[in-house]
């Protein structure tokens, strides 16, 4: 006989977070009373959905500088590519830098995992130790799109305004829109 099929939703209440797993979704007056006191609880005003993806991951982070704040008055604030990045020194040392500042643009979008490969060695570093889940490139690959009971705890809250309020990556708040 076969096993049932783990619950799957594309939008929930709340989830339950075992560790870095997803161990129940659903109505959040259900979770509470089935979990209570065990839990920790946190309530966001907001939409939970699976996290984004950002299918263009390897080109945002390797062809794309994203100027550090003190840079802003020669460079601006906007992520340069084409001729203004070719006018840049960028040794591994500020990649890796301008890496990190593109993968917390990703967090604060609610992206959750990106499209590899990364060449760059300070880059592929970076996202290592964000937590984003790295899929291979294009292709007919399943990418994250709903949640699933035993599945990873990635996932993003959103506001009424569209904005993102919270990612979670492996059940580690990784961003909290202030």
């Amino acid at each position: 006989m076969d096993e049932p099929a783990s619950p799957v939703v594309d939008l929930a209440d709340a989830v339950v977070v075992d560790g870095a797993r997803l161990a129940a979704i659903g109505p959040y007056d259900e979770l509470a009373a089935t979990y209570g006191a065990r839990a920790r609880v946190r309530a966001w005003d907001g939409v939970l959905t699976p996290g984004g993806y950002e299918p263009d991951g390897a080109a945002y982070l390797e062809a794309t500088y994203h100027p550090d704040p003190r840079e802003a008055d020669a460079l601006g604030s906007e992520p340069l590519t084409g001729r203004a990045l070719a006018a840049l020194d960028m040794p591994d040392t500020r990649w890796g830098a301008s890496a990190r500042r593109g993968l917390q643009r990703l967090l604060a979008a609610g992206t959750t995992a990106v499209t590899g490969p990364f060449t760059r060695p300070a880059v592929r570093t970076a996202v290592q130790r964000s937590g984003l889940r790295v899929l291979p490139g294009p292709g007919p690959e399943p990418r994250p799109r709903a949640l699933a009971v035993g599945g990873p705890a990635d996932f993003a809250v959103f506001g009424a305004d569209g904005a993102c309020l919270v990612t979670v990556l492996d059940g580690r708040l990784v961003f909290r829109r202030r």
